[in-house]
């Protein structure tokens, strides 16, 4: 299973990339599209949209299940993923390049109480049925 090194990550499996501009971009991590099978359907939350950390603000859809996504952090929606509307099989064809949302941090703080990829790798690994 693939980590990257350079995000971060959160144990409900949503990995985090900091932007140069200041946003972060947020998708799921190749364990999670891998637990849930071939994605048909994804809801991303709306751009204007102010969430909390932790908040449930997006659902995934796959053959086998459905699953909520939240907010790794606190702050407003920028950007949501068109592609994954006509294309939601993308999140497992790459699921560290089909991103689904972007947030402007309100509390960059928050941040720093994200997993790293080895801290990541553990939760993953004992979530493995």
């Amino acid at each position: 299973m693939t980590t990257p090194d350079n995000l971060k990550y959160t144990e409900s499996h949503e990995w985090i990339k900091q932007e140069s501009d200041g946003t972060v971009t947020v998708g799921i991590t190749f364990h999670a599209q891998s637990q849930l099978g071939d994605v048909v359907f994804v809801e991303t939350p709306a751009a204007g949209r102010t969430v909390k950390q932790g908040e449930e603000c997006g659902v995934i859809e796959s053959v086998k299940a459905a699953a909520d996504i939240y907010a790794p952090l606190s702050g407003e929606i920028v950007a949501a993923n068109p592609e994954l509307v006509d294309a939601p099989e993308k999140i497992n064809q790459d699921p560290y390049s089909a991103w689904m949302f972007r947030i402007k941090p309100g509390n960059p703080a928050e941040l720093a109480g994200l997993l790293d990829a080895a801290a990541y790798q553990k939760i993953a690994d004992a979530d493995k049925h």
